[in-house]
Order: C-alpha cells, then sequence, then structure tokens
C-alpha cells in the first residue's frame, strides 16, 4: 500500500482553503497519509525573527489559523497526521496558537510536538562556518544580525513522529524534509538507504511548493492551458516502498498533472541534477523517468542517492539599512514623454536634496522595468510609445530612514510639481534585510523534537493516549 502525502500550502501567503480538497481526499481514499504546510522562505524567517522584537507573538506563520482551521478536526479524527513550518522563529509561539485553536473548536487536546536546534544566532560565532561557494561576502556584524537558522534535515520530524505527534511544528528544516519524515517513519527506511531517501526527498520537492506541480505557476495562455486555476487542485503524492512516486491530485479540482509540469518542478531550484544538495541526501535525477499513467496522474521513477553533505547550510539574514519605493502613475495621450520627463526631474532632484551614496533606481512600469538594470540604461531605448498607461517607479536605500524618506517625499512632490497629468501616488519605506548563505558542519548542530507542554504536566501521557486509542 503506498503512502500519501498532501500539500496544504507551498509558502507564506498561500491560499488558506487548498487544503481542505486534500484533506478530503486523503479521507476518500483511506490510505495512510499525512498532510504537510510547508510556509517558510529564507527573507520570510527573517522577518518573523524582527517580528517579534515587537510582538512577541509575531514570530510564528501570520495565517496559521487561517491554514489550520478548515482541517484540524477532519485531520484529529481521522488520524492525519500534520507536519508544518509555520514555526519560523518561534514553534513553542506556534504551538501555543494551535492548541488555543483547538480549545476554541471544542477538540480534545492535541499532540503537538516541535522541532528545535535550527536556530544557531547565539552560537554563530564559535561555530566552525564557511561560507558557500557563490558567497562573497564577511559575517555580518553581531549588532545587525537578524536571523541565523540551519536547514536541518529529516531526522528531528521523524523522532516527532515517533513521539506520537498528530502535528509537528517546526521552524528552518529543508523544505522537502517535511515531506521525508512520514516515509522513513512509515516505511522504516534506514538512514543510509540513499536511492529511498533521494525519492522521499524528491516526492517532497515535488509537492513542497503547491500548486506549482498542478498548474500553478505553468500557465502561459495560448502555449500551455491551465484550466480552473481559480481552483487549482494541490498535489497529493503517492510513494510506495521502493521509491517510485504518482503525482496527482484531488478529482473534482482545477488545474492539470502532466508530464511537463512534474518535470519543471523536478527541475525548480535544482542547480545541478546530478548533485542536488539536501541535508539527508544529494540526489542525482540523471536517470528519472517521467510517465503519464492517467488524466492527473504523472509517475516518477529512477531517482538515485549518494550519501548526505558534510555540511548544512545555514542562512544569514541580517539588517543593512532602509529602503524604501514610490510610484506615480502617467497616462493619456504622450504619457511615456511625461512618465520620462518626471523620472528626468526626480533624478534631478536627488541628486542635490539627498546624500550622493544613496542608491537609486527608476522604472517605468509598462514601458520598461522588469528587465531595465540599475542604472536604467534600456530605459531608452526601443521605439515610442507615446500614448498609453505608465507608472514610473522610484526604489532608493540608504542607511539612514530619513533620506529614505526625503527621496520617496521627492516623487510625492511630483503630483504639483511635476509633468501633467500625475496621480495615484503611493510610498512606503522600511528596514531593509540582506541575506548570506554559509556551511556548518553536521556534528556540531544539535537538534530534535520535544512536547510542547503548555499547561499539561505530564505530555507524554498524551502521546500514550492517543496511540492506544
Amino acid at each position: 500500500m503506498s503512502f500519501l502525502l498532501g500539500s496544504g500550502a507551498g509558502f507564506s501567503g498561500d491560499r488558506t482553503d487548498a487544503a481542505i480538497a486534500v484533506v478530503d481526499e486523503l479521507i476518500r481514499r483511506g490510505e495512510p497519509c499525512a498532510l504537510i504546510f510547508e510556509t517558510l522562505g529564507e527573507r520570510t524567517l527573517a522577518a518573523a525573527h524582527r517580528r517579534m522584537r515587537e510582538d512577541p507573538q509575531g514570530g510564528y506563520e501570520p495565517l496559521i489559523d487561517e491554514l489550520i482551521e478548515p482541517i484540524l478536526e477532519k485531520c484529529l479524527s481521522r488520524g492525519i497526521r500534520i507536519l508544518g513550518n509555520f514555526g519560523a522563529a518561534d514553534p513553542d509561539g506556534a504551538c501555543r496558537r494551535i492548541e488555543a485553536l483547538a480549545k476554541r473548536l471544542g477538540l480534545p487536546d492535541v499532540a503537538l510536538v516541535e522541532v528545535y536546534g535550527d536556530d544557531i544566532r547565539q552560537r554563530l560565532s564559535h561555530l566552525d562556518l564557511v561560507p558557500w561557494e557563490a558567497e562573497v561576502g564577511d559575517l555580518p556584524d553581531e549588532t545587525a544580525l537578524v536571523s541565523a537558522n540551519v536547514y536541518l534535515g529529516a531526522q528531528p520530524l521523524v523522532e516527532a513522529l515517533q513521539l506520537g505527534a498528530e502535528v509537528v511544528v517546526a521552524g528552518r528544516v529543508a523544505d522537502p524534509a517535511l515531506f521525508l519524515a512520514p516515509l522513513i517513519d512509515h516505511f522504516g527506511w534506514a538512514r543510509d538507504d540513499w536511492d529511498r531517501l533521494a525519492a522521499g526527498m524528491m516526492a517532497g520537492h515535488l509537492g513542497e511548493c503547491g500548486a506549482q506541480v498542478s498548474g500553478g505557476y505553468f500557465a502561459d495562455p495560448g502555449f500551455k492551458d491551465v484550466p480552473g486555476m481559480a481552483h487549482l487542485g494541490y498535489p497529493i503524492i503517492e510513494v510506495e516502498a521502493d521509491g517510485v512516486l504518482v503525482v496527482t491530485k484531488p478529482a473534482g479540482t482545477g488545474g492539470l498533472v502532466t508530464e511537463r509540469t512534474v518535470k519543471e518542478q523536478l527541475l525548480y531550484e535544482v542547480h545541478d541534477p546530478a548533485n542536488y544538495l539536501t541535508p539527508d541526501v544529494i540526489v542525482d535525477l540523471t536517470e528519472v523517468e517521467v510517465r503519464q499513467l492517467a488524466t492527473d496522474r504523472v509517475e516518477v521513477r529512477g531517482i538515485r542517492g549518494k550519501p548526505a553533505p558534510e555540511r548544512l547550510k545555514t542562512t544569514i539574514c541580517y539588517d543593512a539599512g532602509w529602503q524604501g519605493e514610490a510610484e506615480i502613475s502617467y497616462a493619456g495621450p504622450n504619457a511615456l514623454a511625461r512618465a520620462r520627463l518626471a523620472a528626468d526631474v526626480l533624478r534631478e532632484r536627488l541628486g542635490f536634496r539627498t546624500p550622493v551614496d544613496l542608491r537609486a533606481r527608476f522604472d517605468i512600469i509598462g514601458h520598461l522595468s522588469v528587465f531595465n538594470d540599475d542604472d536604467g540604461g534600456m530605459a531608452n531605448q526601443g521605439d515610442e510609445q507615446p500614448d498609453g498607461d505608465y507608472r514610473l517607479r522610484l526604489a532608493v536605500e540608504h542607511s539612514e530612514r530619513r533620506w529614505v524618506e526625503r527621496a520617496t517625499q521627492e516623487l510625492m512632490a511630483l503630483y504639483c510639481a511635476g509633468p501633467a497629468g500625475g496621480g495615484g501616488v503611493r510610498r512606503h519605506f522600511q528596514r531593509r534585510l540582506l541575506s548570506a548563505s554559509w556551511l556548518v558542519r553536521r556534528e556540531d548542530i544539535v537538534a530534535g523534537a520535544r512536547w510542547y507542554r503548555g499547561d499539561t504536566d505530564a505530555p507524554e501521557s498524551l502521546g500514550e493516549k492517543r496511540a492506544a486509542s
């Protein structure tokens, strides 16, 4: 019998109703299964650490209630275990929030287990760190440090499941490790069974981005048409004991699962298909076979594995001053010329109103922005489009907030001190985050799983009670 892995979310800010159809399908199938919420990015985690400075409850996924509430009772009553990295900077706080949600819904106590060990801020100066091969900067000063988190593998998640967790709450773990852990727990795969671990890791890789493998981020009208995108079905990955995978989605949902969607996701963010580095195994995709079995059913086999890397990736995020953005629109006859004039006026104003080390970028959205460079060299190339709808965007950065405020205020002043017909001004500014990637020795990281205690004196008995029932 296969084990089913359902995806409930692929990033922070994903659709909060996506898991409902997935859980209903898991229940209908009646096979061993788990539901995974992947909600954490590198900047997402740093932002959570920063929020905690002002709000002690701001360190976990802000949409956690909306994600879990629609499916919590169904999962608990049907034995569907939930794993998520929605703990972000505060797994303990996320557990507290889930416990409160369960009480509000009138549910029995939830067996909550949290994963620890990814946050190494306090130990950073004492660890043997080496820069990732593409990293060119030095370690940030301790005063600027916002977060430093190691990408943990599946093992602490497996420990959480073996404790009897109904909900596993993690911070920074490798995204596909959330999917691999239930497979290790269910099939009993050895820690050096590289081919099966690689298959499990790629099951996670296929499911970790939510609807990307079932039509989201794939659609291109007229070239790659996707039906029912307002009701995309999030993926369910069927995994056999020998590591053969089948990607599918809930019946009756929108989207599609085809060889093309699977191949795109299979190679997504994989820099070297022969050596895809993860904490648990190095994956080799060079012999993979992808085959359409039926409508919305695609088989993946031939995944191979190599021994896990000696070092683990660590993402370090730090404060790097301030950044700001401001925009104004020009439309109608001669709109492009007016937008260009506004940019010229603004550039000249910043030249004598702000310091020389203020960095500024000007884009004219609707004419050229995505493919422009920071110096704006491409903006003056190409044919004129005198009429239309254009939006001038200014982006700035500086170590001091006051200069970012002044620069964005200068764009606001274009309302009446700029070309005719400007409108729809918006502006905002915030602290700027930068990230760096370093590698830490695996043996220097102490990670594991522990019961969330909350108000319970003896949480171990809760796990035993659940197992018995």
